[in-house]
């Protein structure tokens, strides 16, 4: 892992932002991470007027953090990624810890109850989808996979025998199996067949390889046209590189969220629903079907079975279960007489 000691403004060499990029790549992070942690450690040094991280120190951190909390009131989760990019900095860059940060301004944890759409309103917003659209959104929900996961999946990643797709490196870049419903195996298997036949005229045009995860690359090349590295989602269009053949990535997350805002909007939904709110369906829908809390874990890829817990409201009565007081004999309301300002 590099470390550069002793970091001052005035040493030569590349850019601040370039090491921090070079030692999260070092450290195999994600590249959303690495992009996140690059857009922080650049917020901080703009909000302290471009001095440079090494002239700065524990105060100069808090002063940031506290306010993002109280000025920009960001939600803890957003607080504890920038200290973790900053920490990143530091350690690694700068050459040195920051101190004890004990008396920073934490964001205050909002307790949440996740959006969850019901069998029926799913059923309404698939038959506003086509296509990709369609079957990612109902491959979304059936199987519990968070957006990318279910975009970033290769051939080899749907097991048709054991009903089992292979999420790799998912949230954490854990790896997890979790179902493959068996209402969408005859679509998949037409939708995978068709790509075939396309994959085989693409690589016999020289237009058939597509991106590797680095390590993949560097140790089989080949690999990029290889039938079980394509991808399941592919894109319409083809990268032009300058060196080396043409690639073609997974089509693009905003392409599937737009459909599935429209297809919401369409079908009359008021509910805040997004592309997330299919796998949190999938949980609570399996603990209503009576599936232990355990095996969603595993499902759904959870470090923690806390972290399932927050979908637990599924096994109490609910709101559902509690009749109102106004509902009572007792009180006889009336809904047809006439309101008055």
């Amino acid at each position: 892992m590099p470390a550069f000691r002793n970091e001052s403004p005035e040493k030569k060499g590349p850019r601040l932002l370039d090491r921090l990029r070079h030692a999260i790549m070092a450290c195999h992070y994600s590249p959303r991470t690495i992009e996140a942690y690059v857009y922080w450690a650049r917020k901080f040094i703009l909000f302290h007027g471009k001095r440079h991280p090494a002239q700065m120190g524990a105060p100069e951190v808090k002063a940031f953090l506290s306010y993002l909390a109280v000025s920009r009131r960001v939600a803890p989760s957003t607080q504890n990624q920038a200290l973790g990019a900053l920490l990143f900095l530091y350690r690694h860059v700068i050459g040195r810890d920051i101190p004890d940060l004990a008396d920073l301004i934490r964001a205050k944890r909002r307790v949440r109850v996740p959006v969850v759409l019901s069998r029926a309103e799913i059923a309404l917003i698939l038959q506003h989808l086509r296509g990709l659209p369609y079957l990612a959104t109902a491959l979304m929900y059936g199987s519990g996979l968070r957006l990318l996961e279910c975009l970033q999946l290769r051939i080899q990643d749907i097991d048709f025998d054991r009903g089992e797709i292979l999420v790799r490196q998912g949230k954490g870049r854990k790896d997890r199996r979790t179902m493959l419903p068996a209402g969408l195996v005859g679509l998949l298997t037409s939708h995978v067949a068709r790509l075939k036949e396309d994959h085989e005229l693409e690589s016999l045009a020289g237009r058939g390889a597509v991106f590797l995860p680095d390590s993949v690359e560097h140790k089989h090349p080949a690999a990029a046209t290889d039938w079980a590295w394509q991808w399941v989602f592919p894109a319409t269009r083809v990268h032009v590189l300058t060196e080396g053949p043409s690639r073609r990535h997974h089509i693009h997350e905003t392409a599937i969220q737009r459909a599935f805002a429209l297809a919401l909007m369409r079908s009359g939904i008021t509910k805040r629903a997004t592309c997330h709110t299919l796998r949190h369906s999938f949980a609570t829908h399996l603990l209503e079907a009576s599936c232990d809390i355990r095996t969603i874990q595993e499902l759904m890829g959870h470090h923690s079975v806390s972290t399932t817990m927050i979908y637990t409201h599924a096994l109490t009565r609910g709101v559902q279960g509690v009749q109102s007081p106004l509902d009572g004999e007792v009180i006889q309301f009336k809904p047809s007489q006439p309101f008055r300002k």
